[in-house]
C-alpha cells in the first residue's frame, strides 16, 4: 500500500503534461493564440474597410446616376452638345438638350434632399427652396448674359404659372383620387402667406408695366428702369424678412414638418448618400445644367423658326417644365402620402421664392452687367399671372383640397398653354 502511495504522486503530476499538448512536444504559450485572434479582426476590419471606400465611390453613382428611372435620360446631354457641333438643326439640338435637363433638375432635387438630411430642417428648407430653382436661375442667367432678357422674363413667369396650376393642380388630383373617401386639409394659413407674397410679387411687376402701357412716366424708357429695380431691391429684403420670420418664428410649422418626416421614417429615416458625397454631387449636377443650359438657351431661337413654335410658348410652357421636373415629382408623391402641407410648401413655395427672390434677382444681376432687364413684362404676361394668382388664392382660402379642384387648376393651365401658343411678343426687339 504505501508502494501505492508512493506512486500516486507521479500520476497526479503535471510536470510531464504541457499546457498545450502539441504533436513534437512543442509548448505554445496561451497568450500566442489570444494574440492570433486579437490580431486578425483588426486586420478584416481594415481590409473591409478599404474595399468599402473603394467601392463607396461605384455606389454613390449608381445611386445618384443609374437607379432612378428618368436617368435614362441622361445620355440625351452629351447627344445635344455632339450634335451642335457636328449638323445646324437646331430645333433637334433644343429637343435633346430638353430632355438631357430634366434629369439632372431631378437629381438636384434629390441630392438636396440627402444634404438636408445632415443639415437640419432649418438650413435644409433654405438648400431645397435655392437648389430647388437652380435650373431656373442658370438658364436665367445664360439668357440675360445673350441679352434675351424676354426669354428670362417668360421663363421666369412661366415657372411660376407652372408650379401653381400644373404641379398644384396635378398633385391635388392625384390626391384626392387616392383619397376619395375623405377631403384632404392643409394649413391655410400657411399657404395664405404665401398667397401674399405672391400678390405682393403681382403688384411689383404690374406698376412698371401700368407705367409704361399708360405713357405717364416722367422720364420715358428711364423711370420704368428705376422703378423696376427699385422695386426689385423692396421685393430682395421683403422675401429676406419672410425667410427670417419662417425659421425663426414659426416653430410650429418646422414641427410640422418633422412630424411629417417621422410619420414617412419608413422611407426617409435615413440618407442614401454621405454628406461630402451630397455637396459633391450638387457642384457636379450644377456645373453640368449650367453647361447643358447654354446650348438650350442658344438654341431657342432657331427651335421656333424650325419647330414654327412661338418663342413665347418656349419660355413659359415648355422651358419651366424642365425646371420643374424634380418639384413636380416630390409635391404629387406627398400629396399621395396625403401630406398637403409639404405639397403646398412645395408648389406655391417655389412660385413665392421665384416671384419675390430669382426675378428681383435678375433683375439687379443685369443692372450690373448693364443689361436693362425690368419688371415691365407686357400687358397679356402681366394679367395672366394676376388672374392666376387671383384663382389660386381662391382655391386655397378654404384649407380643403379634392380631385375636383386639381382638375380645375389643371385645365386653367391648358388654357394659359394654348393663349401663348396662339401669343404674339409685341416687343421681340427688346430680346
Amino acid at each position: 500500500m504505501m508502494g501505492a502511495l508512493e506512486q500516486r504522486p507521479d500520476l497526479d503530476s503535471d510536470e510531464e503534461i504541457p499546457f498545450s499538448s502539441s504533436p513534437g512536444g512543442t509548448k505554445i504559450h496561451p497568450l500566442d493564440c489570444e494574440g492570433e485572434r486579437y490580431m486578425s479582426p483588426t486586420v478584416a476590419v481594415k481590409s473591409w474597410f478599404y474595399k468599402q471606400k473603394g467601392f463607396r465611390l461605384f455606389r454613390s453613382i449608381y445611386i445618384v446616376l443609374i437607379r432612378a428611372k428618368i436617368n435614362i435620360l441622361l445620355p440625351f446631354g452629351p447627344l445635344a452638345i455632339l450634335l451642335h457641333y457636328l449638323t445646324g438643326k437646331h430645333g433637334l439640338v433644343f429637343f435633346l438638350s430638353f430632355l438631357g435637363i430634366a434629369p439632372l433638375a431631378e437629381r438636384l432635387g434629390y441630392a438636396t434632399e440627402q444634404l438636408a438630411f445632415y443639415t437640419g430642417p432649418t438650413v435644409g428648407g433654405l438648400l431645397n427652396a435655392t437648389f430647388g430653382n437652380a435650373t431656373e436661375m442658370i438658364i436665367s442667367l445664360y439668357a440675360l448674359k445673350n441679352g434675351m432678357i424676354r426669354v428670362v422674363q417668360q421663363s421666369l413667369l412661366g415657372s411660376i404659372l407652372s408650379n401653381m396650376l400644373l404641379v398644384l393642380g396635378c398633385s391635388f388630383f392625384t390626391g384626392g383620387v387616392v383619397y376619395h373617401e375623405k377631403v384632404q386639409v392643409f394649413n391655410e394659413a400657411a399657404a395664405l402667406v404665401n398667397s401674399g407674397l405672391l400678390l405682393m410679387a403681382v403688384m411689383g411687376i404690374t406698376f412698371p408695366a401700368v407705367l409704361h402701357f399708360t405713357h405717364t412716366e416722367a422720364h420715358f424708357g428711364k423711370s420704368e428702369l428705376a422703378l423696376s429695380r427699385f422695386s426689385s431691391c423692396v421685393m430682395l429684403i421683403a422675401y429676406g424678412s419672410y425667410l427670417y420670420f419662417q425659421l425663426k418664428h414659426q416653430p410650429k410649422v418646422h414641427a410640422l414638418v418633422e412630424e411629417a418626416s417621422e410619420e414617412n421614417s419608413e422611407d426617409e429615416e435615413a440618407p442614401e448618400i454621405t454628406y461630402w458625397e451630397s455637396i459633391i454631387w450638387l457642384a457636379v449636377l450644377t456645373l453640368w445644367v449650367s453647361v447643358l443650359s447654354g446650348y438650350l438657351v442658344d438654341a431657342i431661337e432657331g427651335a421656333s423658326d424650325s419647330l414654327n413654335i412661338p418663342v413665347a410658348f418656349i419660355s413659359v410652357i415648355l422651358l419651366p417644365i424642365v425646371g420643374n421636373a424634380a418639384e413636380h415629382a416630390s409635391a404629387i408623391m406627398f400629396a399621395m402620402k396625403d401630406k398637403l402641407d409639404i405639397t403646398i410648401g412645395v408648389a406655391i413655395g417655389s412660385s413665392t421664392q421665384i416671384s419675390m427672390f430669382v426675378i428681383p434677382f435678375c433683375v439687379v444681376v443685369g443692372w450690373g452687367m448693364g443689361k436693362p432687364m425690368d419688371l415691365n413684362f407686357q400687358l397679356f404676361e402681366t394679367a395672366t399671372l394676376f388672374i392666376a394668382v387671383l384663382v389660386v388664392a381662391f382655391m386655397l382660402q378654404e384649407g380643403k383640397s379634392n380631385y375636383l379642384k386639381g382638375l380645375m387648376l389643371t385645365l386653367c393651365y391648358v388654357i394659359v398653354a394654348a393663349s401663348f401658343f396662339v401669343h404674339v411678343d409685341p416687343s421681340t426687339d427688346d430680346a
